[in-house]
């Protein structure tokens, strides 16, 4: 069992580590045979874990390894370890299985590209990443992973970093998520308090007993509910949530296939897979998981309405990511955790295969992204048009692809789901008719981008048209894989009401494979469903049947009429309701603004004038003061010379103050010593006047005298020391009172 988890992250972590450090001494052939082999290899491994090891075990809490211990500080304790279970051995078989195909199309996509084997490590710590960010057993050996696919993103995204807008894109995606991250910290640091503990099985097995984590916390609400807040935070950051969705958009500056890989089976599915984790804690509290739901619905919604009117072709398919990512958030929000992951699951296989066929249309049009000079490749581009065919329809949730499987089963959880009690019941059938109407958008958006690119003429300049021409074998065998599992991945997760049509009864198959990891699926009546599968098709057919009505064959006049009707709510839209611009004014702007005004404060100011300048003026000073008295005089410079020695003399022979003076009066009677522990303290002579008359009552080489007062007052004895070598002397002074 060792090598088995400790592998399927190793490999593609050591693979990215090689081509780092010596990628660039290998030919192109070699970098990818490497690059491959390696997620290829933890493909293999997850699969011989996922089919041979984790059934016997699955009931148990899966396949777990300790690699060692981590740190620990006290009675706290942090392994390495590593788990799979139900829900982790399934984001195994997609990562890998997704990011091997990804890679391979990279081969054909990436030819021509002069940083080739940066390209391809970054690629491998990318899978590597999210595969120990999947399997880690603790927070924070999921969080290392968490923060390690935040790295390869900024690298990825930021690929071609001579173009300015790509590496700010990298840049915009790094603190966008860091919003997030702290987030996820807090939550953690939250759940340690509460139970101790943070190894994930403990937190859940403390979830399940309900009593630490049920405690009130904070404004009347429990750990559990500010816990699943702080963890969504770091969710919507990752996934892309209002409001902190503004960074995926802009993640398209990457070559395709990062896209792909972003989009379809790494990063942003991180925040679903977290919130599915911890879905014992998100039990605990309703109110937490309205909020990861109404949040979801609402992104779904947001991002389907950005998406009618956006022309670049990897960026509608990138709010179409942001919008299937608000319906995951809406499942597990709604406490269909299996019905978001299987959504999770299907949408890994048509979001893959519609962002490497975006790839290929590119491809064919020598670079071009904008959609409104496509058109007519369906005849030119065969095998990218058929695999798009498939995997558009599947994300409209036709009937028969995948999508309508998973995307029913979240709407169908909305409906029915009970998890919020009577306070909240209004949750669920709000949530399931944004989604509905989101649903419809989708459709539109989708039909929109598929007529306009691949139907009608083509309205590309001569010169591009001329070199239209379909991707080679290398880019096209990935786009067939991930058409088949657009179109039969979804028979894994057959609702219930459909079963019984075949004479099958109970949950779907993948719904009872995650119940160990997950809890048991989400109880929907028949009749609701049936009724959803039934709205949901509808919707799906009326929203493809606008897409043709407004660009069937290219702009047509329904399509014209309306932008002149409405142009500005139409440049609204195109600007993606102007949130970048919104956040750019509150935000990023006074942020600059106040970092300008620290800089000229604190640097400019406080450092340079102040903390250094104020040495150097010193120093100034002084050198014009010494420059008086460095005038070429030997007679003035011995003079100095003797001056100074002699200063140094008398302060270095004073007598040092005594270590102590100790008095002690009784009655009349004062007796005061002199702890003096200097060696030389034979050579000093002491002389005490204990009347304040100035002239010495007591004097010898013994540092103590007594006297008696003639009456109760309060006398100052002052002590002359001197040294009879050096012939210095020092007075020291002690109040004494005497009492009647």
């Amino acid at each position: 069992m060792f090598s088995r988890l400790l592998l399927i992250p190793l490999l593609p972590l050591l693979g990215a580590a090689y081509l780092m450090l010596a990628g660039q001494r290998h030919t192109r052939s070699v970098v990818q045979t490497i690059a491959i082999l390696a997620v290829f290899a933890s493909c293999v491994i997850s699969l011989d874990a996922f089919f041979v090891g984790l059934p016997a075990v699955v009931h148990e809490g899966g396949i777990s390894e300790l690699v060692y211990t981590w740190f620990a500080a006290g009675s706290v304790e942090v392994d390495l370890a590593l788990r799979m279970d139900s829900l982790s051995g399934l984001m195994c078989l997609v990562v890998t299985s997704i990011g091997t195909l990804i890679h391979f199309y990279s081969i054909g996509y990436m030819a021509h590209d002069e940083d080739y084997a940066r390209f391809f490590a970054y690629m491998n710590l990318f899978c590597g990443a999210m595969l120990l960010l999947v399997l880690g057993d603790t927070l924070p050996v999921l969080f290392i992973g968490w923060e390690g696919v935040g790295l390869s993103s900024y690298l990825l995204i930021g690929f071609w970093y001579k173009e300015h807008a790509n590496a700010s894109a990298g840049r915009k995606a790094f603190i966008t998520n860091r919003i997030g991250d702290f987030g996820f910290l807090i939550g953690m640091f939250l759940l340690f308090r509460a139970t101790g503990s943070l190894d994930i099985p403990v937190i859940l097995g403390a979830a399940q007993d309900g009593s630490a984590l049920s405690a009130p916390l904070w404004l009347g609400q429990s750990v559990a509910f500010w816990a699943g807040v702080f963890l969504f935070l770091g969710a919507a950051g990752k996934s892309a949530q209002i409001p902190l969705y503004v960074w995926l958009p802009d993640a398209m500056a990457g070559p395709t296939p990062v896209s792909a890989l972003i989009h379809a089976a790494t990063m942003v599915t991180a925040g679903v897979y977290l919130v599915a984790r911890m879905s014992a804690v998100y039990l605990l509290a309703p109110a937490a998981l309205a909020i990861v739901a109404l949040v979801g619905a609402l992104t779904a919604l947001f991002a389907a309405l950005i998406g009618f009117a956006q022309n670049d072709f990897k960026r509608v398919l990138a709010y179409s990511t942001v919008s299937q990512l608000g319906f995951m958030f809406a499942g597990v929000g709604t406490a269909n955790f299996a019905g978001g992951i299987f959504h999770l699951f299907t949408h890994a296989f048509f979001k893959a295969g519609l962002f490497l066929c975006a790839g290929s249309v590119m491809h064919a049009m020598s670079g071009l992204g904008d959609i409104t000079k496509m058109g007519g490749l369906g005849k030119r581009l065969p095998w990218t048009t058929r695999v798009f065919q498939i995997c558009w329809l599947s994300i409209c949730g036709v009937p028969i692809f995948s999508g309508f499987f998973s995307k029913d089963a979240l709407l169908g959880g909305a409906f029915g789901t009970e998890a919020y009690g009577h306070g909240l019941a209004w949750v669920g059938p709000l949530v399931g008719v944004i989604l509905l109407v989101a649903a419809l958008g989708t459709a539109f958006y989708m039909s929109r981008l598929y007529f306009l690119v691949f139907s009608g003429p083509c309205r590309a300049d001569e010169q591009t048209q001329h070199h239209i021409h379909e991707s080679p074998v290398s880019m096209v065998f990935p786009l067939v894989v991930l058409a088949a599992g657009a179109l039969f991945a979804g028979f894994a997760g057959v609702p219930p009401a459909l079963r019984e049509l075949f004479g099958k009864h109970g949950e779907s198959t993948l719904a009872v494979w995650l119940e160990p990891a997950v809890g048991a699926p989400l109880a929907v009546a028949h009749r609701t469903e049936w009724i959803v599968m039934g709205i949901s098709t509808a919707l799906a057919l009326v929203g493809i049947g606008f897409g043709y009505f407004f660009y069937g064959g290219g702009y047509r006049a329904p399509a014209h009429a309306f932008a002149r009707k409405l142009p500005r709510l139409v440049a609204l839209v195109r600007d993606k309701f102007r949130v970048d611009e919104i956040y750019d004014a509150i935000l990023v702007r006074p942020l600059q603004a106040l970092c300008r005004i620290t800089f000229l404060v604190v640097d400019r100011v406080l450092v340079d004038k102040i903390l250094v300048g104020i040495w150097a003026f010193v120093a100034d000073v002084g050198g014009r003061a010494c420059r008086f008295i460095q005038a070429g005089d030997v007679q003035r410079y011995l003079a100095v010379f003797a001056i100074g020695l002699a200063a140094l003399v008398w302060v270095a022979a004073r007598p040092a103050a005594p270590k102590e003076i100790q008095v002690v009066v009784t009655g009349r009677h004062a007796k005061v010593t002199l702890v003096d522990d200097e060696a030389r303290s034979g050579n000093l002579q002491y002389r005490f006047d204990f009347d304040g008359d100035g002239v010495p009552d007591r004097e010898g080489k013994t540092a103590s005298a007594s006297w008696i007062y003639g009456g109760p007052a309060r006398y100052t004895v002052a002590i002359t020391i001197e040294d009879a070598r050096w012939h210095t002397r020092r007075v020291v002074e002690r109040d004494v009172e005497v009492r009647p």
